[in-house]
């Protein structure tokens, strides 16, 4: 991009997706490139990988995956109304997290049952359990 060209033509991918606000920070961004969470046109990219408009990016985020197709560029962040405008998420994508949301709450929540160190009375129950409690 040179001095006189406010609007890019190819912006790198990590920029890109910390600009639109897919990632707070653009070492965020790198890490989600390199852990294999983002994919450009159907292909693992690069950081550095250079993107412009209508290519199709995957975003993987927990469970969700988006699929989203770039609309227009930037290399600075700005506020969230602006970076909305800066891809357009495919109708099949916001179908299929609607899908898998109703699926997931659907699901019973596994929960934790154990509090940690357990307490004198919870001690003292396992003494007489495993017999112990004659030690004293």
């Amino acid at each position: 991009m040179s001095q006189s060209d406010p609007v890019p033509h190819r912006v790198r991918l990590d920029r890109w997706l910390w600009a639109a606000r897919w990632f707070k920070t653009r070492s965020q961004a790198a890490q989600a490139i390199a852990g294999g969470k983002i994919r450009v046109n159907g292909e693992r990219p690069k950081r550095a990988r250079v993107i412009g408009l209508g290519d199709e990016v995957r975003v993987r985020k927990g469970p969700y995956e988006f699929h989203v197709v770039v609309r227009a560029l930037s290399e600075q962040r700005g506020p969230a109304t602006t970076a909305r405008t800066l891809y357009e998420e495919t109708p099949a994508s916001q179908a299929g997290r609607a899908l898998l949301k109703l699926r997931l709450k659907s699901q019973p929540q596994i929960a934790y049952t154990g509090k940690g160190r357990p307490t004198k009375k919870d001690r003292r129950a396992i003494e007489r359990l495993t017999g112990r409690d004659d030690v004293r």
